[in-house]
């Protein structure tokens, strides 16, 4: 038996598109393509299908069967704008940072005093920090291409000036007064810098284990969910008491290097940067408890015990 099915604008209610006979095993991704045809500027991730015009946006794999419909089901239809791979943008938000920071190592001129074109710093600190800033986002454009794994291939086009914005423009703020030629070094020298890099490697190394663990959760092309538990790998054991360790791992990777430069806009950098990643855990360890009802109780979204 075929369905019917019909496409209100989500905020005119106007039709904009009724499918006779479809089938009723259909994916709400097959109806994106069927309304597609009829609407060509209006690809498939551009849609956002619902079942109520204020409701969230169905899933591509929902079937239509399984759905709360009649025979002729009434989905509601909203623009998510131009799209852009998340590969893409994140190659262009960590790409940025790396390119501009390595400018004011180098000193290029326009950007200091014009003695000080091409010159290098007289404090080793501030090679280091180079080699750990460098070494971060190398990582970043790595795991993008070689270890994540996208549960959506696309983003509006819009977030990319905004990420943009953010990465680059903090990026060359701290690369500015790390790389001056009046930079001090921190005020406890050479051990407040071993134990910063101590930190800043630890990190680096634990945030690393916890995204090939959650690489490890999603086979390819697939968009299964679960629940991520410790695994051999000693870093990954943060599991038991935190939904998103990667997020704890970089903040502490940032905090070593606050440490590290003791430069303000490092620490201010970190204050944002932990301020989003804890609206993005307390958001994920939410749908963790909605989506499983065995899921560990101990565990907080960002700081163990704590937030």
């Amino acid at each position: 038996m075929f369905s019917a099915v019909e496409i209100l604008d989500a905020k005119t209610k106007d039709k904009l598109c009724f499918l006779d006979k479809v089938e009723p095993n259909a994916t709400i991704g097959e109806i994106k393509s069927m309304f597609h045809k009829s609407h060509p500027q209006w690809y498939p991730t551009r849609q956002s299908i619902r079942l109520d015009a204020k409701g969230k946006s169905l899933k591509d794999e929902d079937v239509l069967q399984h759905l709360p419909v009649g025979t002729t089901a009434t989905f509601y239809f909203r623009d998510l704008g131009a799209q852009i791979s998340w590969v893409t943008v994140f190659l262009t938000e960590y790409m940025g940072p790396l390119v501009l920071y390595l400018m004011f190592y180098f000193r290029v001129p326009f950007i200091y005093a014009a003695k000080y074109d091409f010159t290098t710093s007289k404090h080793w600190v501030v090679h280091l920090a180079c080699m750990c800033h460098s070494f971060h986002f190398v990582k970043r454009l790595l795991e993008t291409l070689f270890v994540h794994r996208f549960s959506h291939g696309t983003m509006p086009l819009r977030n990319i000036f905004k990420n943009c914005t953010y990465y680059w423009g903090f990026a060359a703020w701290m690369a500015y007064y790390i790389n001056h030629p009046l930079y001090t070094p921190p005020i406890y020298g050479e051990q407040q810098i071993r134990l910063a890099l101590v930190l800043f490697l630890f990190c680096q190394i634990g945030n690393f284990s916890i995204h090939i663990a959650l690489r490890n959760l999603r086979p390819p092309g697939s968009k299964t969910r679960k629940i991520p538990y410790p695994t051999k790998n000693p870093f990954t054991w943060i599991f038991l008491l935190v939904s998103c360790p990667n997020y704890t791992y970089e903040l502490g990777a940032w905090l070593g290097f606050t440490l590290m430069t003791q430069c303000l806009p490092v620490a201010f950098f970190t204050l944002v940067g932990f301020i989003q990643m804890t609206v993005w855990a307390k958001g994920k360890h939410r749908s963790y408890l909605k989506e499983f009802r065995d899921y560990p109780p101990l565990r907080s979204p960002i700081l163990p015990f704590i937030l």
